[in-house]
C-alpha cells in the first residue's frame, strides 16, 4: 500500500520529459515567449545565411601562401597577405638583418608580465628583473652598446612601438592617475584646483588633439637646436590623457569609502600619508578594479591613434602594405588578423582583471 502510494507521487512529481535536457533548456531560454521565439528564429536565419558563407570564404576557397596576383584571381580570402609581410607588418623599417632583436624584446616583455601576473611574485626580486629587463629591452631597440649596431627610434614600428607605448604608457599612468584622484579629494586648496582644472581639461579634448598638439605644438616652443623624439611625445600625451580618466576612476573608490575607515585609522594615530597607503588606497582600488580594467583596455585600444602623426605602430605598417597594388583589396584580412592580435591582447587583461578579483574577493 505504501509502495504504491510512493510511486503513484513520485508519477505525479515527475517532470515531463520535454522539461529537461536539451530540448527543457531550448524551450525554457529561447522560447520561453514570444519575442524570444521571434528572436531565436531572426538569430538562426542570419547564421544560416552568413556563416556557411563566411566557412566558404575564409577556409575553403581562401589562399594561404601564394603571391598576390593569384589571390586577385581567386575568389576566397587571401590570407598569403600575412605571411608574405609578416615581418614588414610586425616589425615596420627596423633592419630587416637586425629584427631578431625586437622580437626577442617582446618576448622578454611578454615573459615579465606573465610573471608579474602572479601577486606571489610581487617582491623586490620582481622590481630587480624589470629594471634590468628594461634595460636589456632598451640596449635590443636602440643599440650602439657591447657591440649592436644602433637603430634610430624613426625605424622603429610594428607591434614593438605598440606595445612601447601601451604598457608603458598604462603602467606610467595609473600611478599618476591616483595621485591626481588624490589631490582632487585633498583639502589643500591650491592642489585641488590644479587636479580639478587639469582632469577636467583633458577629459574634454580628445586623444587626437594631445596626439597632434605633442607632435606639431610642442616643438614650435622648443628652442633652437632642441628636438625631443617623436615617440617620446607621443608616449607623454598617452600617459597625460590616460591618467585623468584612471583618476576619475579612482575618485570613485575613495568617495566609496565610508567616513569610519578614515576615523578608524586617525584613532591608532596613523598620519595622512599611512591612512592612504595602509587603510583607504587598498580597499579603494579593489573596489575599481572593473572600471580601472576598462579604462585600460579602452586606452590600450586608443594607441592606434598614433597612427594620425605618422607612426608607423601596429596599424599603420599595415595600412602601409595595403598600399602596395600587389595586395591591395585585401584589407579584411590584413584587419582581421590586426584585430585578433588586439583582442588577445585585451582580453588576457580582463581575463587577469577577473582573475585578480577573485583573489582579492572583489566584485561578489
Amino acid at each position: 500500500m505504501t509502495e504504491a502510494i510512493v510511486e503513484q507521487t513520485e508519477e505525479t512529481i515527475k517532470p515531463p520529459a520535454t522539461s529537461v535536457g536539451v530540448i527543457g533548456w531550448i524551450k525554457a531560454n529561447l522560447f520561453n515567449s514570444w519575442f524570444n521565439a521571434v528572436l531565436t528564429i531572426v538569430i538562426l536565419y542570419f547564421f544560416w545565411k552568413i556563416v556557411p558563407s563566411f566557412i566558404r570564404w575564409a577556409f575553403i576557397d581562401s589562399l594561404w601562401m601564394s603571391t598576390g596576383a593569384e589571390c586577385h584571381e581567386a575568389g576566397g580570402a587571401c590570407w598569403s597577405i600575412i605571411p608574405a609581410n609578416i615581418r614588414f607588418i610586425l616589425f615596420g623599417f627596423f633592419p630587416y638583418e637586425l629584427q631578431w632583436r625586437p622580437l626577442l624584446a617582446m618576448i622578454m616583455l611578454v615573459g615579465l608580465l606573465y610573471y608579474s601576473q602572479n601577486r606571489k611574485h610581487w617582491k623586490k626580486s620582481l622590481a630587480y628583473a624589470w629594471f634590468i629587463g628594461l634595460f636589456i629591452m632598451g640596449l635590443l631597440m636602440k643599440g650602439g652598446l657591447f657591440g649592436l649596431a644602433p637603430v634610430e627610434s624613426s625605424q622603429w614600428g610594428g607591434l614593438p612601438l605598440t606595445l612601447l607605448l601601451s604598457v608603458f604608457g598604462l603602467t606610467a599612468a595609473y600611478p599618476l592617475g591616483v595621485l591626481f584622484a588624490l589631490g582632487r579629494q585633498s583639502k589643500m586648496p591650491a592642489i585641488k584646483t590644479v587636479c580639478i582644472v587639469y582632469i577636467e581639461l583633458i577629459r574634454g579634448v580628445p586623444l587626437i588633439t594631445l596626439l597632434f598638439m605633442s607632435s606639431v605644438v610642442v616643438p614650435l616652443f622648443l628652442p633652437e637646436g632642441i628636438t625631443i623624439n617623436k615617440i617620446l611625445r607621443a608616449q607623454v600625451a598617452i600617459i597625460l590623457f590616460t591618467a585623468a580618466y584612471i583618476a576619475e576612476v579612482v575618485r570613485g573608490g575613495l568617495q566609496g569609502m565610508s567616513k569610519g575607515q578614515y576615523e578608524a585609522a586617525e584613532s591608532i594615530g596613523l598620519n595622512y600619508y599611512q591612512t592612504m597607503r595602509l587603510v583607504i588606497l587598498p580597499q579603494a582600488l579593489k573596489i575599481v578594479i572593473p572600471p580601472t580594467v576598462s579604462q585600460l583596455i579602452s586606452a590600450f585600444k586608443d594607441t592606434s591613434l598614433v597612427v594620425i602623426i605618422a607612426l608607423y605602430d601596429l596599424l599603420k605598417t599595415t595600412q602601409s602594405v595595403l598600399s602596395d597594388p600587389k595586395w591591395m583589396g585585401f584589407s579584411t584580412e590584413a584587419y582581421i588578423f590586426i584585430a585578433l592580435i588586439y583582442f588577445v591582447c585585451c582580453f588576457s587583461m580582463s581575463n587577469y582583471s577577473r582573475r585578480l578579483e577573485q583573489e582579492l574577493d572583489t566584485g561578489l
